[in-house]
């Protein structure tokens, strides 16, 4: 059944807080990056380009296999989206936490579609790789444009990214 805010199976408890049990540790690391990266760049809510720099910040394997498929390096392109999306104007010290309320209507899509893309996948835990590769599937997806801009498409980020998340499955079948 099926309430205004979303499905009763949501990533979100009833207060708006994000359901951990939901999210792989990784995952996690990931969000508490964007989290600070949010603060950092002086926006007063959780956008899309916050996770992906989150996602940047703390790369596990597949999110590092996926840059080196990509042949950037993750520092520098971190450092380039940061710059990108720093405001001047904006709080220094801005309040924010991992709610509902301080996450954009974008960001909330982009997790569900991340859970939804997990349980699609077998699983009952988003990883990292389920946020990029719902960042690069997004609808009007800001950092897909982004990386438009220089001539790569979403469709080959996205080509780029299961193939990265492959071969970590690849290497775990392997031990």
């Amino acid at each position: 059944m099926a309430t205004p805010e979303g499905p009763v199976d949501d990533i979100f408890l009833p207060g708006g807080r994000l359901r951990l049990d939901c999210f792989s540790e990784a995952a996690l690391r990931a969000l508490r990056e964007a989290l600070r990266l949010a603060r950092e760049t002086r926006w007063d809510s959780i956008r899309s380009p916050h996770v992906f720099m989150g996602l940047l910040a703390v790369p596990d394997a597949s999110v590092r296999n996926w840059g080196e498929r990509l042949q950037a390096d993750l520092s520098l392109l971190l450092d380039q989206f940061q710059e990108l999306f720093h405001q001047d104007q904006g709080e220094e010290e801005a309040v924010l936490v991992l709610n509902r309320e301080f996450l954009s209507d974008n960001v909330i899509r982009l997790l569900r579609d991340a859970y939804s893309r997990a349980v699609d996948q077998g699983r009952n835990q988003i990883t990292p790789m389920d946020l990029l590769i719902s960042l690069f599937t997004a609808p009007c997806s800001i950092v897909a444009a982004c990386f438009e801009r220089i001539g790569m498409t979403a469709a080959k980020l996205t080509e780029l990214a299961v193939m990265a998340e492959h071969t970590g499955r690849s290497d775990k079948k392997g031990l």
